[in-house]
């Protein structure tokens, strides 16, 4: 029987850990860290239980990933005072920890340290198993760590990290140096396993400071994500020793060096099942730390969207830490939706990435969706494999939104069958341009069909060096927000006196108003008063000289900015609004331009009555060059590694 060091009990002075405890232990003491020893001190009598996100171990996904046999805790401890450490437990329906009484272990207070060993007790119920530490005076800790043993021996693993950076010099740079420091310089297995590759799309990074034995930084034109990703998994496969494992991870992310641990130990004593499997690391959100996003997605088949697998969950709190454990994806994506990996953290196998390829060149957006449909996968998810990453919600790009996502979109349905029916993505291209023409936003509206018109051009097109100056261009494209100065100054040029953006909140901007049948059926015919109306109003009261009183007063309204927002009520039958970014502190004024609108929709249907006549020959065009487009061949030409 072989055993490994699993995972550490993890205890951290970082900002996080500090303002969210609750992620890494419950306590009725305060734990203080001794920053020469790295010893943590419990400040009295009292109790701190370590059946948390990070620090229980997750005995479900072990046995159902690995070939895990039993498991083991290990902890020292020192006081003045006897100390009981005692199992806990959680099964599903658990509220709270339980202690597993039988399985506890009490040592002297003899002002000496002991080591603890606790042989973990599970059963086909046990979800997760933790423990918990009760103290009569202060106390130390310190190397505490989960052991499993497992069948067999352990799996020859190298693994590589594939980062792909442009111009985030503060997050890659704070990232390699705990990759160095943490794993490279420790003294753990992983150490001699490990290499990291550092695509630098924006050629901004000291290259040869950055750079050693085991962490090589690039640089490279700016090909996005996908090109750089794609030239990170090359340089895996053909680095000294090859990757047996890629983990392909954001720039934009803070990561826990234990993920990345414990996703290399996971590897190590995977079984048959999963050993092909991708690991998907959570997303948690940098702004609210606690709150994890998504671990894995899939793909709406109503409209083409990506959607979370499992619900917003907190992972302070101990039901959410058990849910997350034991939930089953498959009761919540539709029997004929693909699931998919995101790659702000995603472990592929290299014998997956040689049978199926490399990204297609869409540059940035449905890259990692189009790539795990692909491969089709299974999926390995766990508490404690995560990083944290900037919020969706609060940072909307029309370029990449309307732009990337339409073409993108289309480009992966033929060549790999993101849904089930194209007809899925048409209605994705159709929902976008009528939401925004809706709200007056004419422009994103036509760049979601400029989107489109790329994506008419066929394979060829993408297949040219021309990802990056068309995502240049869609963003010099896009609708332009302003700051509140300029945009006060807008409004008043405008006649609009009464407008100061100082005084929103997001409450008002947020804010919608219901809207009666009769008022969504003169939304549906009318498309907001645009199809059968004119400018007259606008036109009389721009135009006019103004006056005083509420009779010459130029009527608007405000509404969020983001595009996938539809806040009905507040901008029926208006005519000028005023979109509103809180989080930039920027916004912009829309006027209704009913010949604007004629001209969009002339434009949408001559480009569909154009993929109609031609849809057959772009479906075998697209299909026939996927294999090129994700070749190593294709791709060493493509960056000019040759």
């Amino acid at each position: 029987m072989s055993s490994i060091r699993f995972a550490n009990v993890l205890l951290e002075t970082k900002p996080r850990a500090l303002s969210y405890p609750t992620m890494y232990y419950h306590t009725d003491q305060l734990l203080t860290p001794d920053a020469r020893t790295g010893d943590w001190t419990i400040g009295g009598a009292g109790t701190v239980d370590f059946t948390t996100y990070f620090n229980a171990l997750s005995v479900l996904k072990l046995l159902k990933y690995t070939r895990a046999t039993a498991f083991h805790l290990h902890i020292e401890v020192k006081s003045r005072a006897a100390v009981t450490v005692t199992q806990t437990r959680a099964e599903r329906l658990s509220m709270t920890p339980q202690l597993v009484d039988s399985v506890a272990s009490t040592v002297p207070g003899d002002g000496a340290w002991h080591e603890v060993v606790l042989d973990i007790a599970v059963d086909p119920t046990t979800v997760i198993a933790g423990f918990q530490i009760a103290t009569q005076a202060k106390t130390a800790i310190r190397n505490g760590y989960y052991e499993v043993e497992f069948d067999g021996e352990a799996r020859d693993v190298e693994l590589a990290i594939a980062t792909t950076t442009f111009r985030k010099e503060r997050f890659i740079e704070r990232n390699i140096e705990l990759v160095k420091t943490e794993l490279l310089g420790s003294d753990y297995d992983i150490a001699n396993h490990l290499t990291m590759h550092v695509i630098d799309n924006g050629s901004t990074l000291p290259a040869a400071e950055l750079s050693d034995e085991h962490v090589t930084v690039t640089p490279n034109e700016n090909v996005g994500g996908a090109g750089g990703f794609a030239r990170g998994m090359i340089e895996s496969l053909e680095q000294a020793t090859p990757a047996t494992h890629v983990l392909l991870m954001d720039d934009d992310v803070e990561v826990s060096p234990e993920s990345i641990l414990r996703t290399y130990n996971l590897l190590r004593i995977v079984n048959d099942e999963y050993s092909e499997a991708f690991v998907s690391g959570a997303m948690l959100n940098i702004e609210d730390t606690q709150d994890q996003k998504e671990d894995t997605g899939f793909i709406s088949t109503y409209d083409g969207s990506c959607v979370p697998a499992k619900p917003p969950l907190q992972v302070t709190k101990f039901v959410d830490v058990v849910y997350n454990e034991c939930y089953d994806e498959h009761m919540n994506v539709p029997a004929d939706a693909h699931r998919y990996a995101a790659w702000w953290y995603c472990v592929i196998p290299t014998t997956v990435i040689k049978y199926n390829g490399l990204p297609l060149p869409i540059f940035v957006r449905f890259d990692d969706v189009e790539y795990g449909i692909r491969c089709n996968p299974k999926f390995m998810t766990m508490n404690g494999i995560c990083v944290w990453h900037a919020k969706f919600d609060i940072r909307y790009n029309a370029g990449v939104e309307r732009y990337q996502t339409i073409r993108n979109q289309m480009i992966g349905q033929l060549t790999t069958g993101l849904v089930p029916d194209m007809k899925t993505m048409l209605h994705s291209l159709h929902h976008m341009v009528d939401l925004e023409c809706r709200k007056f936003n004419y422009t994103d509206a036509e760049l979601a069909l400029t989107g489109f018109e790329d994506f008419l051009k066929g394979p060829q097109f993408i297949m040219q060096p021309v990802a990056q100056e068309c995502f240049m261009r869609a963003n010099r494209e896009k609708e332009q927000l302003v700051p509140f100065d300029e945009l006060r100054a807008q409004a008043e040029q405008l006649g609009i006196t009464d407008f100061n953006p100082d005084m929103l909140t997001r409450q008002a901007i947020d804010f919608d108003e219901p809207r009666s049948l009769k008022q969504r059926a003169f939304d549906y015919l009318t498309h907001n008063g645009q199809r059968f109306g004119s400018n007259n109003f606008i036109a009389q009261k721009i135009g006019g000289n103004g006056g005083e009183g509420d009779a010459d007063r130029i009527e608007y309204t405000v509404i969020p900015s983001a595009g996938w927002i539809y806040p009905a009520g507040m901008i029926h039958k208006e005519n000028i609004i005023i979109a509103i970014d809180w989080a930039t502190r920027k916004g912009v004024i829309r006027v209704k331009d009913v010949q604007r609108y004629r001209d969009v929709q002339k434009r949408y249907k001559r480009d569909m009555a154009y993929y109609k006549k031609h849809a057959e020959r772009l479906s075998r065009e697209y299909l026939a060059a996927a294999p090129q487009m994700e070749s190593v061949a294709f791709w060493k030409r493509y960056l000019q590694m040759d």
